[in-house]
Order: C-alpha cells, then structure tokens, then sequence
C-alpha cells in the first residue's frame, strides 16, 4: 500500500511539472539590455489589474552568455522543478560586473507592455553579486518595486536613501566568506542614519551562516507569499511580518522534482574539482 501512495505521489508530482508553462530564454529581445528567462503564470485570467512579476538577480557564479547557467539555482529552477509562483517571472543574465538598475528596467518596462503585469507589484530578488543588483534597483527604483529581498550582498550606488521608502528584507551570514556580512551591516547602517527606526526593513543577521545556504530561500513559497503581500498602493507602503528564515531553510526543496545534472555538467564538475587539488 505504502508503495502505490508512493507512486501516487511521484505520478502527481511530475504531472504538474509537465502541466505547468515552461519558462523561455529571451534573446537580443530588448535592446540595450540583458538576455533573460520569461516565465508566464499557468492562468493569466485576471479579475482586475493583472499578475505581479518577480525579478530574480543571480550571481556572479552564473554571469556570462550560456544562459543554461542561470537555471542552476534560483527561481527559475524552482519553477522547472515544479514551485507554483503565481507571477511573472524574469530572470536575467548579466554577462559580468555589477547590475546595471536601467537595463533591469527595461526589460521590466518590455514586460509590462507586453503582459498584463500588476504595475503595482513588482518585486526584486536575488542573491550575492545578485544582492548587491537588488539593493542597487531598489534604491534607484523604490517607487517601481513594491518590495525586494537581498541574500548575502552590499550596494554598489552612493545614495541609499530610496531604500528607506520600501519594504526590504536583508538576509546575511557572518560565516560567509565570499561577501563579508559588513557589506550588509553598511547598507543597513545608512538606512537607520535616516531613520533609526527603519519601519520598513527586516534585517536577518544569522550567526554562523555560510555563503551558500541562502540559495534554499528561493525554493520556498514562503519567500513569495511575503513578497505578494506588498503593492505599491498599501498604505505607508507597510511591511509584512517576516518568517523564521533559518527553520523554514529546513523546508527547502520539499515536494519538488529532482533534477539530475547532466554528464556534461557532470564531468565538467568533476575536472573543476580534479584541477583545484593540484
């Protein structure tokens, strides 16, 4: 019995990642912008206003032209291993060096004018190199995004201030050794130079946590569910509580498709790790 519930489940499970839309690389389709990955909700009915869009920023292990890379963590590989986000999503690839905020813009701008995007609720994720591109477009930008989380990164531009004006979860762990945790310590420090009470910040200064463990974050419905309760259109533009980050970590990958590297990745993988013990 305990064996047909099994293959029940697994059944269901890769019938709704079938089922579900796949997302699509996009290139040279803006111009003076990114290439980037296009996911549609699986149902763009709307009763009024249209769907939000989440932008993921990876990166700079995935910066370059294969954009294969960018479906190696993050949302778009949630959704390819069956996460539901009921939104728009894109995902570009940065070739290399920081996020540019304007050319992020443009592809949202392309999106909106080609979807039935909730100009309201647009949000801003991303992790890393990623994290500092999503502290750099919220502050460039915070009265086109509705809310962002940053994992693990900094901020690249002089003026910080828009970041006092929405909602924005920082999450940083002081084992992590690529970007220091001072780099968020900084951004969270001019936001307070403003206004000490920071009303509209959740800062998650995790002890012992390393570089790598925030990626889990992505894969969790919680991370979207929290972004999806802020619009542009709240009043006082107020912040949602937060979640146990460390605990709900735990949950990561729950119920979702394991995908299987490929033997190219594979043997690619191996010899990386093969040269690095010369």
């Amino acid at each position: 019995m305990k064996e047909i519930l099994a293959l029940l489940t697994a059944l269901l499970l890769i019938g709704s990642f079938i089922s579900a839309k796949a997302p699509v690389a996009k290139k040279g389709v803006v111009k003076g912008s990114y290439n980037f990955w296009f996911h549609e909700p699986d149902s763009t009915a709307q009763d009024d206003g249209g769907k939000p869009m989440v932008v993921f920023l990876h990166g700079a292990s995935l910066c370059g032209t294969n954009m294969d890379k960018v479906r190696r963590y993050g949302t778009i590989d949630a959704i390819e291993r069956g996460l539901k986000i009921d939104a728009y999503v894109v995902a570009p690839q940065n070739p290399g060096g920081a996020w540019n905020p304007q050319k992020i813009m443009k592809i949202i701008d392309w999106a909106s004018e080609n979807y039935d995007v909730d100009s309201t609720r647009i949000y801003v994720i991303g992790m890393s190199l990623g994290g500092y591109g999503t502290l750099d477009m919220s502050a460039t930008y915070p009265d086109r995004i509705a809310a962002a989380v940053a994992l693990c990164g900094g901020a690249s531009v002089k003026d910080l201030s828009g970041l006092n004006d929405l909602p924005l979860w920082i999450v940083h762990g002081t084992a992590d050794r690529a970007v220091p945790v001072k780099q968020s310590d900084r951004v969270v420090s001019a936001i307070r130079e403003i206004d000490s009470v920071a009303p509209r910040l959740i800062y998650d200064r995790v002890a012992g946590m390393n570089h790598g463990r925030p990626a889990r974050f992505f894969y969790l419905p919680d991370l979207y569910d929290w972004l999806f309760m802020h619009s542009l259109d709240d009043q006082d533009r107020r912040i949602a509580p937060g979640f146990d980050i460390v605990d709900k970590s735990k949950e990561a990958y729950k119920g979702l498709v394991h995908k299987k590297k490929s033997y190219k990745s594979r043997k690619a993988y191996r010899k990386k790790r093969k040269s690095r013990r010369r």
